[in-house]
C-alpha cells in the first residue's frame, strides 16, 4: 500500500523514539565507548617499547600509519551509515544490508566470537594490573569479581554501563594528564630514530596495530542510538583523531624522558614518569574494564541482531529484548561465554585471531563502500562523501595488516569466514529487507560486456546459447532434459512464447517459469518471457530481430518438430484425402503444408538469416533418449554443415558419460576406405574422445538406417533447400532408426576444429 511523504517521514522521526526506551547521542553512546577501547592497555604497557625501538620518530610514523588504516575505515564507515537506515549489529547490519545476510552473518558471527573473547582477555589484562599493586591476592577471584561486577551493569541497562564508562573516562584523562605533566627531566640525548634492538620496523607495527582498533564499539550500539546517521560518523571520527592525538603526545613525551634501556626493558615506565603514579596505575586498570565492558555492551547486542534474522541456532531465545531495549538473554549467554574463556586461562593465543576477525570486519567495511562507489548507483548517495581511494586503500591495508601480523592466524579466520559463508547460504535464509548483490553481479556483467563489444567475436568462445519458442509451457516438458544435456555447464537458455491473450499472460509467465526453474536451480542461466502479439511468428522474429542488439544473444535456435503418432487400425486412406502411412505398428497422419510447417520454415530461416544456428528435435514417442549414453553422429564427406553438429555431440557425451559413434554412408567398397580415413582425421582434429568409433555403412542412404550401430540419438547435419526444410524427412526418421532425432544447421559461426 502507497503511504504518503508525511508517513513515511513521521515514521522515521519517530523510529529512534520509542516510548519507554533509552536511547543514546553521539558522545555516550558511540565517542565514549570508542575511545575506551582504543586507549588500552597497550598504550600503557607497550607503547614505551615502540618508541625505545623505533625512536620517537619511527614510532609518530608507526601510529600515523596504523591510525590511516582506521582512519579509511571510520570514513567508509561514517559514509555507508549516512547511506542507509542502519539497523542493530553495526557492522553485521551494514554488511548484511550490502552484501547480503549470508556475508553479514559470515561477518558477524566471528566477530561475535572476538567480541566475546575480546572481554575475557581484558578482564585477564585487569587482573594482571591488579595483582602488580596487590600480588597476593588470588587471581581466579579477582577476574570473577571483576566479571560479575562488569556483567550486573551491562544486564541492568546501557544507561547504567554508559554512566560507569563516564567514571573510568575521567580515571583514564585524569592518568594521561598525571603522565603528561611529567616532571622528569628531558633527557640530553633523546632517541628519535631508533635501532629496532628489539624488534625490526613491521614486527613493531604489527604489535602496535591492535592500539588502534576499537572503533567499532560505538557502531555496535547503532539500535541504541538516537540518530545513528549522525552519531556514528561525528563519534566514530572525533574518537578516532582524539585518541591519535593523545598516542601522538604520549609517545613523544615518553621518548623525551626515558632511557632506551627504561623503554625496553620497563612496562611500568610511564608509572615511575607520571606526576602521580597511582593515578597511572587506575589508567591501566580502567583501561581494562573499560575496554571489557564495552565489549560486554556490543556482544551481546550484536548476538540479538544475528537472531533477529535467524543466523544463529536458538534465535527465537537470542532475539527477545526487553521493553527497555535491553538484549538481556543475549547479555547472559555471552556473560557465560566469558566467564568460561576466563576460567580455561591464558587467552593469548587467541588474541591474534581476535585481531583477524576485527581486521576482516574493517575490510570488509571498506570494500562494501568501494564496490558501492564503483557500481556508481543512484540508490549510493551518502551524505557524508569520501574519495572511493580512501575505501580502496582501507580494504588493501586491513588485509596487509592480517598478513604482516600473522599470516597462518590470517588464513585461519578466512578460512572460518568462508566456511560459516556456506552453513548459512545452505540454511537459505531469507531477509526482509534488499542488498546490493544482485545489482553488482549486473554492473560486472555490463562492464565484462563493454570490454567483450571491444574485440571481435571468435569461434573458440562459443558455447551453447539457445533460443528457444515454446508454444504451450503447460504441456511443454519432453524436451527440457535433452536442452539440459546440451547446455550444462556453460550454456544459456532464452525462452519465449507468444500469446494473444492479454487476461492471462501473468499465468502463462509462471508456467514458463515452472517449465524453467529445473534447469535453472542446475546454474544454468535462464532467461523467459511472454510476448503479448496475435501471430507467433511475428512475436518470434520480434524477438530474434531484438536479441539481435544484445550482447548476451543466443547463437541458437532449438525447436521441436510434432507430429501426432497414434496407435489405431491401419488403413491406407480416408476420407478427407490424407495419407494414413504405416510406420511399425503406429501411424501418423501426414498433411501436404501446414501453416505450422509454413512457421517453422520462415523461423528457421529467419535465424539463418541472422547468423544463428538451428536445432531440430524430433522425439521418439517411446524410446525417447533411451539410457542416455551414446549419439550416433551422421556425417558427409563433402558437406560443409558439420561443425555445430559435433560441438552438439561432444557436449551430450559430456553430460552422458557414454561414447560418440561417427557415422558415414559409402556408395560402394571402394569409398570406404577413403571414407573411414575421413572419419579418422576428422576425429583427431577436432579431439573428439578417444573412445569415438567409426561406422562406415556400405549401401544407400535409407538402406544402411537399420545397420547403424545402437544408439539413444541420431544427430543429423541438414540443408536448407529453396523449398524449405525437408519436414516429411524429419519426422519419419525416428521410426526409421528407432530413436529420437536431432537435425542441425550451423551458422558459420561456429568451429569444431578450434
Amino acid at each position: 500500500m502507497k503511504q504518503s511523504l508525511a508517513a513515511i517521514t513521521n515514521r522515521f522521526k519517530s523510529s529512534g523514539n520509542d516510548a519507554g526506551v533509552k536511547k543514546f547521542g553521539t558522545f555516550g553512546g558511540v565517542f565514549t565507548p570508542n575511545v575506551l577501547t582504543i586507549l588500552g592497555v597497550i598504550m600503557y604497557l607497550r607503547l614505551g617499547w615502540v618508541v625505545g625501538n623505533a625512536g620517537i620518530v619511527g614510532a609518530v610514523i608507526i601510529i600515523l600509519m596504523a591510525k590511516t588504516v582506521t582512519i579509511c575505515t571510520g570514513l567508509s564507515m561514517s559514509s555507508i551509515t549516512t547511506n542507509i537506515k542502519i539497523g542493530a549489529g553495526g557492522a553485521y547490519s551494514i554488511i548484511s544490508k550490502s552484501l547480503g545476510l549470508e556475508a553479514g552473518g559470515s561477518i558477524g558471527i566471528p566477530l561475535y566470537i572476538a567480541q566475546t573473547l575480546s572481554a575475557a582477555l581484558y578482564i585477564i589484562g585487569f587482573t594482571e594490573g591488579w595483582l602488580r599493586v596487590f600480588p597476593d591476592h588470588n587471581p581466579m577471584l579477582v577476574s570473577s569479581i571483576a566479571w560479575i561486577g562488569l556483567l550486573t551493569i551491562s544486564y541492568i541497562s546501557a544507561d547504567l554501563a554508559i554512566k560507569v564508562q563516564y567514571v573510568i573516562m575521567t580515571v583514564m584523562a585524569v592518568s594521561i594528564v598525571s603522565f603528561l605533566m611529567t616532571p622528569a627531566p628531558v633527557l640530553p640525548e633523546v632517541n628519535y630514530v631508533g635501532n629496532f634492538e628489539k624488534a625490526n620496523f613491521w614486527v613493531v607495527y604489527a604489535i602496535f596495530f591492535p592500539a588502534v582498533t576499537g572503533i567499532m564499539a560505538g557502531a555496535n550500539m547503532s539500535g541504541d542510538l538516537r540518530d545513528p546517521r549522525r552519531a556514528i560518523p561525528l563519534g566514530t571520527m572525533s574518537s578516532i583523531i582524539v585518541t591519535m592525538i593523545i598516542y601522538i603526545s604520549m609517545a613523544v613525551v615518553v621518548g623525551l624522558v626515558s632511557t632506551p634501556d627504561e623503554l625496553l626493558n620497563n612496562q611500568m615506565v610511564m608509572v615511575d614518569k607520571a606526576l602521580w603514579g597511582p593515578a597511572v596505575l587506575a589508567g591501566i586498570m580502567g583501561a581494562t574494564l573499560s575496554s571489557a565492558l564495552g565489549s560486554m555492551l556490543g556482544a551481546p547486542r550484536l548476538l540479538q541482531a544475528l537472531a533477529e534474522q535467524k543466523t544463529v541456532p536458538f534465535y527465537k531465545q537470542m532475539a527477545v529484548k526487553t521493553a527497555s531495549n535491553e538484549p538481556r538473554n543475549a547479555i547472559i549467554v555471552t556473560g557465560i561465554m566469558i566467564e568460561v574463556a576466563i576460567l580455561l586461562g591464558n587467552l593469548d593465543a587467541l588474541a591474534v585471531l581476535i585481531t583477524m576477525f576485527f581486521l576482516i570486519t574493517y575490510g570488509m567495511l571498506n570494500l562494501v563502500v568501494f564496490l558501492q562507489q564503483s557500481m556508481q548507483i543512484i540508490s549510493f548517495r551518502p551524505t557524508f562523501k569520501v574519495p572511493r581511494f580512501v575505501s580502496l586503500f582501507g580494504a588493501v591495508s586491513c588485509t596487509f595488516m592480517m598478513f604482516l601480523i600473522n599470516p597462518v592466524f590470517s588464513v585461519v579466520a578466512i578460512f572460518v569466514i568462508i566456511a560459516i559463508y556456506i552453513w548459512l547460504t545452505r540454511k537459505g535464509l531469507d531477509a526482509d529487507f534488499g542488498d546490493i548483490r544482485g545489482g553488482l553481479f549486473l554492473t560486472l556483467a555490463e562492464r565484462a560486456a563493454r570490454l567483450a563489444d571491444q574485440f571481435p567475436d571468435h569461434q573458440i568462445s562459443w558455447k551453447p546459447d539457445l533460443l528457444v519458442p515454446i508454444k504451450d509451457p503447460k504441456v511443454w516438458a519432453g524436451s527440457m532434459l535433452f536442452i539440459r544435456n546440451i547446455t550444462y555447464p556453460s550454456g544459456s537458455i532464452f525462452a519465449f512464447t507468444v500469446k494473444d491473450d492479454e487476461e492471462h499472460v501473468e499465468e502463462d509467465q509462471a508456467a514458463l517459469t515452472e517449465l524453467l526453474s529445473p534447469l535453472k536451480e542446475q546454474n544454468i542461466l535462464v532467461n523467459s518471457v511472454v510476448l503479448e502479439d496475435e501471430e507467433f511468428l511475428h512475436g518470434a522474429k520480434l524477438v530474434i530481430q531484438t536479441l539481435r542488439g544484445g550482447s548476451f544473444r543466443p547463437n541458437t535456435l532449438f525447436m521441436t518438430i510434432g507430429g501426432e503418432w497414434e496407435r489405431t487400425p491401419i488403413v491406407d486412406v480416408e476420407g478427407n484425402g490424407s495419407v494414413i502411412k504405416k510406420i511399425g505398428s503406429f501411424r501418423k497422419r501426414v498433411f501436404g503444408p501446414t501453416k505450422r510447417d509454413d512457421t517453422i520454415n520462415q523461423v528457421v530461416s529467419l535465424a539463418s538469416k541472422y547468423k544463428m544456428g538451428v536445432i531440430l528435435l524430433r522425439q521418439h514417442p517411446r524410446m525417447a533418449f533411451g539410457v542416455q549414453k551414446n549419439v550416433n553422429l551422421w556425417l558427409r564427406d563433402k558437406s560443409p554443415n558439420w561443425h555445430l553438429a559435433i560441438l552438439i555431440a561432444l557436449q551430450l557425451q559430456l553430460n552422458w558419460g557414454g561414447k560418440i559413434n561417427l557415422v558415414t554412408v559409402a556408395e560402394n567398397g571402394e569409398e570406404k576406405a577413403h571414407l573411414r580415413d575421413f572419419l579418422n582425421r576428422l576425429s583427431d582434429q577436432a579431439r573428439l574422445p578417444s573412445t569415438t568409433e567409426f561406422h562406415v555403412l556400405t549401401g544407400s542412404f535409407k538402406e544402411v538406417l537399420s545397420t547403424a550401430p545402437r544408439a539413444d540419438i541420431n544427430i543429423f547435419g541438414l540443408s536448407v533447400t529453396e523449398s524449405g526444410l525437408p519436414l516429411s524427412f524429419i519426422r519419419d526418421m525416428p521410426e526409421l532408426v528407432k530413436t529420437s532425432c536431432a537435425f542441425i544447421i550451423d551458422s558459420g559461426s561456429e568451429s569444431a576444429l578450434v
